[in-house]
């Protein structure tokens, strides 16, 4: 197991710069997720990290160790990818040993690790089988055993998860946090999804643009985002975000409408307020007009999509909401579960505090 330390990393290809000046530390045993849209840099990242792609400037650390030059193989990683890259004509077993093989690891104790990998990964029945006759998510967790057999000291995935079914993304995340939870190795874990994001994380690096937005746990995150990039990113569904006016602690919407807020005292202006789908709630002579276009039923949920001050917003209702296209639904939200952003950086605004 070992530490990773990024500073001041940055990336050009050719006269384009990709990752800027970027910063990071990751402690041993820690499961980091780095999260963001499509063309962010994240897997750009992960590959220099793994000495797949060349660093254009600044330093990276693994265990103290200065890695910044070092070929992929003297950096003691294993990286799992979206393709689980497995030989069609071999069995399992031998997938898995292969690697062993090519370092000239001794047979006997290779097969020990073996069946222990296998056991941790429930793939001690499949041993004999050609990846031909595997579900998907048994052939990523044959993947992960090729991994666990380096016995890295760093684990890196890249969206490991994004070729498998909704049902097999559930089981899956739950392994993989599993297998960190018994090896207690540093992972380093790239995806889009928010939800693999919150579940698996001990903490979360947003990305965007080449460079950090935000870092940390991921109820942090979700409770306090820094801006209102991160706030419209984190969160399925994300927060609605709805540009307003701040006079004397109360907002008011492009329609007039006006609702009190934890903001007593601060500077009057344009701003954004963000508030999550959840912390809505229908109420009667509600101070907010949702208009009612779609409703969504999905059980223990309601969703409602619509517009509210102009603005399309979703709204879910922890209860069967008997709400139908057309209609206008009065709801209200508490002044605590209303987050304010500057209109113009997009930065977040703290409320003001109380003295004692």
């Amino acid at each position: 197991m070992a530490d990773l330390s990024l500073e001041r990393i940055g990336k050009n290809f050719g006269p384009v710069e990709v990752i800027h000046a970027l910063d990071l530390m990751v402690r041993d045993g820690e499961f980091v997720v780095l999260v963001g849209p499509s063309g962010c840099g994240k897997s750009t990242l992960l590959r220099m990290i793994a000495g797949l792609d060349t660093i254009s400037r600044g330093r990276l650390h693994i265990g103290g160790r200065d890695a910044s030059a070092l070929p992929p193989q003297k950096r003691n990683i294993a990286m799992v990818f979206q393709s689980y890259a497995l030989f069609p004509h071999m069995t399992v077993r031998e997938n898995i040993l292969f690697g062993p093989g090519i370092r000239g690891d001794a047979r006997a104790l290779a097969e020990e690790r073996l069946a222990a990998a296998a056991q941790m990964l429930n793939l001690t029945p499949y041993l004999d089988r050609k990846p031909g006759q595997l579900s998907g998510g048994q052939r990523q967790r044959v993947a992960m055993g090729r991994a666990v057999m380096r016995e890295p000291d760093l684990f890196l995935f890249d969206e490991p998860l994004s070729n498998l079914d909704a049902q097999l993304r559930v089981q899956m995340r739950t392994e993989i946090k599993a297998l960190h939870q018994k090896l207690g190795t540093t992972i380093i874990y790239v995806t889009h999804d928010q939800i693999e994001a919150m579940t698996m994380a001990d903490r979360i690096v947003v990305m965007n643009g080449g460079r950090i937005e935000q870092e940390g746990k991921p109820l942090e995150l979700y409770d306090r985002p820094a801006n209102t990039f991160v706030a419209g990113f984190l969160g399925s569904p994300p927060m609605n975000l709805l540009a307003a006016r701040l006079e004397g602690g109360q907002i008011r919407l492009a329609d007039g409408a006006s609702l009190a807020t934890a903001f007593q005292g601060a500077a009057a202006g344009d701003v954004i307020m963000g508030v999550r789908p959840e912390r809505f709630r229908p109420a009667d002579g509600g101070p907010l007009g949702l208009e009612v276009e779609v409703v969504e039923p999905t059980g223990a949920e309601t969703h409602l999509f619509g517009t509210l001050a102009g603005t399309p917003v979703r709204i879910v209702v922890a209860d069967r909401l008997a709400a139908r296209p057309g209609q206008r639904l009065a709801l209200d939200v508490s002044p605590g579960d209303i987050h304010l952003f500057d209109a113009g950086s997009g930065r977040r605004i703290e409320a003001p505090t109380r003295a004692a």
